[in-house]
């Protein structure tokens, strides 16, 4: 008999781990998934990974998710890449290592993953594994809002607030709080309000045209 190709066996896996098409069974999608993953399949490495972390179909091993997520990664997957940043910076079944986190967040982040470019943004703002650097802080802050990632936005709008790495602009701040207040979140809504307190009111207008330009762009297309 043909042996079931290795994306089939990824997707089947998947189907078994989340219900689609029947009965969830975490211990068949681990079955599946470990399939897919010996035979070099990125994803199913990444999603075995998550399995072992999450002590989803096998006991909870964060060595053996930082194994598969470790082997998806070095192929350029970058939720693995992401959760192996995860892994260095909690020092869950690896040694703490904020450059490492550094490292394999910078790999996921360069892939556009917005997660990874708010938690790199954040290493540049308080010094981790890395020296303080505003100016980076902001522009991986800014990638991340504009790509619709709330905290971001608001981290941003932090950085206007205080003229960190960007010099201070009460009505960018207004903007970019204003626009993750609307993204759901809630200290944001705080801070928005504070300013729109601040600014005089055809400051305040120009600011609410820059938030609602900013909501615009940043929607996914």
């Amino acid at each position: 008999a043909r042996s079931t190709p290795v994306t089939a066996k990824t997707v089947l896996g998947w189907m078994y781990d989340s219900g689609q098409g029947g009965p969830q069974d975490y211990g068949q999608a681990v079955v599946w998934y470990r399939k897919a993953a010996e035979q070099g399949n990125a994803k199913a490495q990444s999603n075995l990974g998550g399995m072992y972390l999450r002590g989803e179909g096998v006991t909870q091993d964060y060595g053996q998710a930082v194994v598969w997520y470790r082997k998806a990664a070095e192929q350029g997957n970058s939720d693995a890449q992401y959760n192996l940043g995860v892994m260095y910076y909690e020092g869950e079944g690896v040694t703490q290592d904020y450059g490492q986190a550094l490292a394999w967040y910078r790999k996921a982040a360069e892939q556009r993953y917005a997660i990874a470019q708010l938690n790199l943004g954040w290493m540049y703002e308080s010094g981790q594994g890395v020296p303080k650097d505003a100016v980076q802080a902001v522009a991986w802050y800014r990638k991340a809002a504009e790509q619709g990632y709330a905290k971001a936005q608001s981290n941003l709008g932090g950085m206007y607030a205080n003229g960190q790495g960007v010099p201070q602009d009460y009505q960018q701040a207004y903007a970019w709080y204003s626009v993750a207040a609307t993204n759901g979140d809630a200290d944001a809504v705080k801070h928005r309000d504070s300013y729109a307190k601040q600014l005089p009111p055809t400051q305040l207008a120009k600011a609410q045209t820059l938030a609602a330009r900013y909501f615009e762009a940043s929607r996914p297309k």
